[in-house]
């Protein structure tokens, strides 16, 4: 009787071993990123080019020919800045709620909705009128990204350049872990005086021509986590019980079948 009651106990637990495996097992569809059988991207979501917003700091350099004509145009700015840029200190000008800075001489000028390019344009006709032959030297101090959930080193990422994509976001904070929704990965952006919401799905290639595919400044990208990771990290209090519980069927089952 002991060895049949051994033999019975033995064959559960492998049983539970099996079933825990199965669904444990993740189908290779919810993890592989870009998947389908085209073997080039036709177009990768268009020409991309960073939009002045209002809140952006802006360094604004005005070189020439005479220096000292320009001198008065590259006054140290009393702005502080932490990113990539912060160590050039350059003049720094907070675009405000209208979309204007304050330019030396200038005065009030309106940037917000321009690119980068139209802004260096514009700031040159403008400054034609003071200094022969300007020269203008514009970049976006403030340009970020956060990047939460169920990534390896989730925060918020200064960038030095303009043009990043969600997958460069998701490379700086160490990929997804292996518990992260890999095909509906949300990105909150700023539109406005709206946050849209947009889902992107990395197992396609339709990720490729997404509107989110590049990123803009102050984007929040958030990875849920996936069903298995919720159901790990609900409480100890009921981690237990469901463990009684289990125990408790077990010890009925085999009660059962060794009468």
């Amino acid at each position: 009787m002991k060895i049949h009651f051994n033999q019975i106990f033995i064959k559960l637990i492998f049983l539970i071993f099996i079933i825990g495996f199965i669904s444990s097992c993740v189908p290779r569809e919810r993890i592989v990123y870009f998947q389908g059988d085209s073997t080039t991207i036709e177009k990768i979501a268009g020409d991309y080019a960073a939009v002045i917003r209002p809140d952006d700091l802006l360094s604004i350099s005005v070189f020439g020919r005479n220096q000292e004509a320009t001198r008065i145009f590259n006054q140290e700015s009393n702005i502080t800045t932490t990113g990539s840029n912060a160590s050039l200190n350059r003049p720094t000008y907070l675009v405000d709620a209208e979309g204007y800075i304050e330019f030396p001489v200038l005065g009030k000028v309106k940037l917000s909705g321009l690119t980068r390019n139209e802004a260096i344009q514009y700031m040159k006709g403008l400054l034609s009128q003071e200094i022969v032959d300007p020269g203008v030297a514009i970049s976006i101090d403030n340009y970020r990204v956060t990047v939460l959930g169920e990534v390896s080193r989730p925060g918020t990422y200064s960038l030095a350049h303009e043009k990043v994509t969600l997958l460069e976001a998701l490379g700086m904070a160490g990929d997804l872990t292996i518990n992260g929704v890999r095909d509906n990965v949300l990105v909150i952006r700023e539109e406005g005086d709206e946050k849209n919401l947009y889902r992107v799905d990395l197992t396609s290639e339709e990720v490729f021509t997404s509107p989110v595919f590049y990123l803009t400044q102050n984007d929040v990208v958030y990875v849920e986590p996936n069903q298995n990771k919720i159901n790990t990290s609900s409480n100890t209090i009921r981690d237990v019980s469901f463990g009684i519980s289990v125990a408790s069927f077990l010890i009925t089952i085999i009660t059962l079948l060794t009468r």
